[in-house]
């Protein structure tokens, strides 16, 4: 299977396991859209604002000396956006309702972020 079809197959799985989602988006780490499924938004601007959301995520937690980052949340009323750093070159992007189930989206975003590294 190409590159491309692997990270839109975590995308797809991921949306079956947690169908409440409102989308799920691969980026660089450049802010550049790789594969996604977004019932809402623009796909480009979203990655472009999840990848500096990262990289000041990863500043903050050198800053507080608190290792690597790996994950960080974004919580509005109507719903949340979790960005997971998969490996060196890579973003997850989740984007939730307003009352996720954050313990199940974290497990599985978790493992989709090490399959995404492994590709990336």
């Amino acid at each position: 299977m190409r590159r491309q079809e692997e990270l839109q197959a975590i995308i797809v799985s991921l949306r079956t396991t947690l169908p409440t989602l409102k989308g799920v988006l691969i980026a660089s780490i450049d802010g550049l859209a790789i594969a996604q499924s977004l019932a809402i938004g623009d796909p480009n601007r979203i990655a472009a604002m999840a990848a500096t959301a990262l990289g000041l995520g990863k500043r903050v937690i050198e800053t507080i000396d608190a290792g690597g980052l790996s994950d960080l949340t974004i919580g509005g009323t109507n719903g949340q956006m979790f960005v997971y750093s998969a490996g060196a070159s890579a973003v997850l992007v989740i984007i939730a309702n307003e009352k996720p189930n954050v313990g199940l989206i974290n497990l599985e975003a978790r493992e989709a972020a090490k399959k995404i590294a492994a590709l990336t």
